[in-house]
Parts: C-alpha cells; structure tokens; sequence
C-alpha cells in the first residue's frame, strides 16, 4: 500500500468531482488537496464500517459509535506522499528588477530555482500570518 501511494504524482480534477465535492461536502478542491499534506493515514479497520445512504445517516451513526470500535488506531501509520504535488496556478507577478535579481542571488546560494524561493518565502509568511492571528 505505502509504495502505491508514493506513486501519486498529482491531482486529476474534472468539473463533475469538483463540483460533487462542494455541493456533498462544502469542500473545494484546494482543500481536499491540502488533506493530501496534512498527516494523512492508514488504517487497520477492526470490523466494516456500514454503507450510508447519505451524510445524514453518516453523522448520525457516528454520533453514537465510538471509532476505536471501528479502527485499530495503534496500527495506524503516518503516509508520505513524496512525489504528490499540489496544483498550481499560473499567476503574472510585476516585481521591481532589484528586486527579482537579489531574489535570484538568494536562489543560486541556496541552489534552488527563483521561482522556488519565491513560493517557499510566500509559504513561510503567509503560515507566519495565520500563527499570529489565532
């Protein structure tokens, strides 16, 4: 299981998943990515877990169970998916030269292409931002 889940490269979306995802279950594509990211597992089911009909049904059984009697949680382990990718978006970005060429000198000492460090920078703040506003 661990070695088909390295093979994952990317996201296939198509308008039909995208659009089930957000009317099922108020979740949108970036975020369904993201749980990719987040410390996802597997896990070792102790007994099956019954067929819902719907939400609905789904919440209202899990109201009443307790999970662990459903998951063996000792044997859950921690997936990596090391060759996943989120999706990108092509965005046009006007910097000032200067700018863009102190960028890029920080990029060659690092070793990484400019556009990396751009987005691992944007990353670190935009995280920096969220910390301090909780």
């Amino acid at each position: 299981m661990k070695q088909l889940l390295q093979q994952c490269v990317g996201f296939e979306w198509n308008k039909g998943t995208a659009e089930k995802n957000w009317v099922l279950h108020r979740v949108n594509r970036t975020e369904c990515e993201q749980s990719f990211f987040n410390e996802p597992l597997t896990m070792t089911y102790k007994k099956t877990v019954p067929v819902f009909k719907n939400e609905d049904e789904e919440r209202e059984f899990w109201a009443k169970e307790d999970t662990s009697d459903y998951v063996d949680w000792s044997k859950a382990k921690k997936v990596t998916f090391s060759n996943l990718k989120p999706s990108t978006k092509t965005i046009s970005l006007r910097l000032p030269e200067f700018l863009l060429d102190e960028l890029k000198l920080l990029a060659h000492k690092r070793d990484v292409p400019y556009q990396s460090l751009i987005k691992m920078f944007l990353k670190d703040r935009v995280n920096q931002e969220f910390r301090q506003s909780v």
